[in-house]
């Protein structure tokens, strides 16, 4: 199979309380190969985040790369549907579509916990996880840090106001060339009314970010720690979790614990980067390639 250069958009339908909502996702590779990655993005990103990836997994792999509610060319929700059980239906809706034989996860910050969730599961689907700088307790420092960074500027003049913005509220990605920063940054974007551009991302994601500062965040983290735990100690697919050195959402401490428990995640830590790592270089695309080679391959 030769390597694709160009995904295929396409949407699939998906339930909320309430109603449908459709979920767009970009696909890569051989429509008709029955193996499959699905790589799901962070908080506030989309699914082109990975097209280096993808297209590095392409020749082997059909690769999934969706817009989770609410990001990219999805559909958005009513704000308090913005939760990790939601987007794990939308995404069982969307393996369903795939109809799959074999399935890899590679999920950055938010898709890793999604990825947790679903790999948790009796019966999961997934052959091979791979986490990328997140596990089930989520440091304190790097919560509080997205609470107060993001949604706050929406619209921009250009692509290099946005760009500019955009970095300086991720600059734990670590090191990127400015060609690779604006590859990163344009399907973040589109066209608004007055000429200029906006994220496509709906704001009111953030409002669940609100009870981080209550007067109940306390046992509210501590509630969804021990429930993503006893998910992650039922994951059976071999798992591989990717760690930036400086990141203030995973932990050393958390990362260790993810090494001994449950799937005991093998673990791979790069130095000059902090949450998250953006999986366009070689470096880090090669190893989560043949990790995903080494598990996904049929016998």
């Amino acid at each position: 199979m030769s390597e694709t250069t160009q995904p295929r958009l396409d949407t699939v339908s998906c339930l909320h309380a309430g109603g449908l909502h459709r979920m767009a996702y970009w696909e890569w590779g051989e429509a008709d190969n029955p193996d499959v990655v699905v790589c799901v993005h962070g908080l506030s990103r989309q699914g082109r985040d990975f097209d280096r990836l993808a297209r590095a997994l392409s020749s082997r792999f059909r690769v999934v790369c969706p817009d989770v509610a609410g990001r990219g060319r999805s559909d958005w929700l009513p704000p308090e549907h913005y939760q990790i059980p939601q987007y794990v239906a939308d995404m069982v809706s969307l393996l369903a579509r795939l109809r799959a034989r074999r399935v890899g996860w590679v999920g950055t910050s938010m898709g890793g916990l999604i990825g947790i969730a679903l790999g948790g599961l009796q019966d999961s689907p997934l052959h091979a996880l791979v986490l990328n700088d997140v596990g089930p307790t989520i440091a304190e420092q790097g919560l509080k840090r997205l609470a107060g960074s993001l949604g706050q500027r929406m619209r921009f003049d250009d692509l290099d106001q946005a760009a500019d913005y955009i970095w300086s509220v991720s600059q734990g990605f670590g090191s990127h060339s400015r060609e690779d920063w604006l590859e990163l940054c344009r399907p973040l974007l589109e066209p608004d009314a007055q000429g200029g551009l906006r994220l496509r991302f709906d704001p009111a994601i953030m409002q669940g970010f609100a009870a981080i500062a209550g007067p109940d965040a306390a046992q509210l983290v501590a509630a969804g720690e021990q429930a993503m735990w006893a998910l992650y100690d039922q994951v059976r697919a071999p798992t591989l979790l990717l760690r930036g050195a400086g990141s203030d959402i995973l932990s050393p401490g958390t990362a260790q614990a993810m090494r001994a428990r449950g799937p005991r995640a093998a673990c791979i830590e790069w130095s000059d980067v902090g949450h998250a790592p953006t999986l366009v270089s070689a470096q880090q695309i090669e190893p989560v390639r043949e990790f995903l080679l080494r598990h996904l391959d049929a016998p």
